[in-house]
């Protein structure tokens, strides 16, 4: 599980639970509206219907499963890993990778190991990977997408609900106090859902699953370089150096200093 997604995740609730009730004086049901929630969460579940094809959002779920755990290798992991893979294809030649190569898991890199291992020609093993990578940044871009239209639409929809409830709200001028007050209270609150919908949820997961897209594709690069060399059999210390080259030099500095 990703700890700074849980730990914001817990400290924004808290912030807008401790606000809501120091507001209220305990009573929450004040912010309730199901006029207002309906048009709001409703409205935006409709675009999304409207903007996305079924596949991708039967894999929502997915998406939001993918901002709470990151499953994959970290750059400097990536490092960790393709060295000691050179460092023993370079001792026990590369057909001794074949035992690692069911031990690996990460599916990419055990795919392109397996190709190297087999002895699969490198510019086919670079295409395919390549292509590869070419397909999770699309992937990646569907999550975000799913993520950007709840951002865009959720506040439109507040508005939308705002304006109803403000013409509910003059068509009654004159009439019962409740009803006014009714009405007024659907175009607060629904203004108030649709932003804490998009700038306290949506935007933030829409904005870590960017970042883990580009640590992804930056491992998934470190990954295909670090195939090719060890398939030309490179020296552990050339292969190590290419991984390298990918992290920032305040972090090698590091790395350098624990390893």
């Amino acid at each position: 599980m990703d700890k700074a997604s849980l730990i914001g995740s817990i400290i924004g609730f808290l912030c807008c639970a401790v606000v809501c009730v120091m507001a209220s004086g305990g009573n929450l049901m004040m912010f309730y509206s199901p006029k207002g929630f309906i048009m709001v969460f409703g409205g935006t579940i409709s675009v999304i219907f409207m903007a996305m094809p079924m596949e991708n959002i039967k894999a929502i779920p997915g998406y939001c499963k993918r901002f709470m755990f990151n499953g994959g290798l970290t750059p400097l992991e990536t490092v960790k890993v393709m060295s000691a893979l050179s460092d023993k294809a370079r001792r026990d030649g590369i057909l001794s990778l074949e035992s690692e190569v069911e031990k690996i898991k990460d599916p990419f890199l055990a795919k392109g190991l397996r190709m190297a291992v087999d002895g699969t020609d490198e510019e086919i093993i670079e295409t395919t990977l390549r292509l590869e990578v070419m397909a999770m940044q699309e992937r990646h871009k569907n999550g975000k997408k799913f993520f950007d239209l709840v951002k865009l639409y959720s506040p439109g929809y507040g508005l939308v609900a705002t304006l109803i409830g403000q013409v509910g709200m003059f068509g009654n001028l004159g009439g019962d106090i409740a009803t006014l007050g009714s009405m007024l209270a659907i175009a607060v609150v629904a203004t108030m859902y649709g932003t804490v919908l998009a700038n306290a949820v949506a935007g933030p997961m829409g904005d870590k699953l960017a970042t883990r897209s580009g640590e992804e594709i930056l491992s998934r690069e470190m990954m295909v370089q670090g195939i090719l060399s060890i398939q030309a059999g490179d020296n552990p210390r050339a292969t190590q150096e290419k991984m390298l080259a990918f992290i920032p030099q305040g972090v090698r500095s590091k790395m350098n200093i624990a390893a």
